[in-house]
């Protein structure tokens, strides 16, 4: 069973959700406010966070941006953010903080639970290139090497700091170096399933991945086409 942590100041939301989401294996505890969330944080271990947009003491937003850049071990959650409307600002300033995925208010519950299941599949995907032998589970190449089965990513300066959906798309991207990847695709291999957003989401999660990569520069962009892995593999 997965263990979520809900973060809403609607206390009525919770008790519901609670019992439709315990159909499909998940059990949820909720907090109203972010500092009874980092006291949770602390003590139990959860699979991933349901985070609203708007809380008392901060909002979801400016809590989402503290989890990521943590030194706790729960920094790398997956974050599902909750927003009161489903305008583009909002979305894509919770994927720029590092959000996994994003629902507008109101929302169907069964969405949620479908968007849930593919944060956390995704999370758990057995390395391909592990699993096809390759060096021992590694990606080697020049400047970067992909450790599929830590899920690290080290570049000259260390270990890059990325989210699970970072990590996801550079590995994407490296187990077939050269290969064009559209916008749409990248978004249904990540999502897992035919994706309704938008397709600037991919340009975000580009952009904050290859700030994290700097100075290798590992994503290269092909114009009205999409993007590809760029770095020639090294040989020893």
């Amino acid at each position: 069973m997965h263990r979520l942590l809900l973060i809403d100041d609607d206390e009525a939301l919770a008790g519901p959700l609670t019992q439709y989401l315990a159909r499909f294996d998940f059990e949820l505890s909720a907090v109203t406010r972010p500092s009874l969330a980092l006291q949770r944080l602390a003590s139990d271990a959860f699979d991933a966070l349901i985070l609203d947009g708007m809380l008392p003491e901060m909002d979801g937003f400016a809590f989402c941006r503290q989890i990521r850049a943590s030194q706790d071990r729960w920094r790398d959650i997956p974050i599902l953010m909750l927003t009161a409307r489903g305008d583009l600002t909002d979305r894509v300033v919770g994927l720029e903080l590092g959000a996994d995925d994003y629902l507008a208010k109101p929302f169907e519950p069964r969405e949620l639970a479908a968007r849930l299941q593919t944060i956390l599949r995704r999370t758990r995907l057995v390395p391909v290139a592990a699993s096809q032998g390759g060096h021992g589970g590694w990606l080697r190449f020049e400047g970067l090497d992909i450790d599929t089965s830590r899920r690290e990513v080290r570049t000259p300066d260390g270990v890059a700091d990325l989210t699970s959906t970072e990590y996801e798309l550079l590995a994407l991207l490296a187990r077939e170096p050269g290969r064009v990847f559209t916008r749409d695709e990248i978004l249904n291999r990540l999502r897992g399933q035919e994706a309704d957003l938008y397709t600037r989401a991919v340009d975000i999660l580009v952009s904050r991945l290859r700030k994290k990569l700097e100075p290798v520069e590992a994503v290269k962009t092909l114009r009205n086409a999409g993007y590809c892995f760029a770095l020639p593999e090294r040989v020893s």
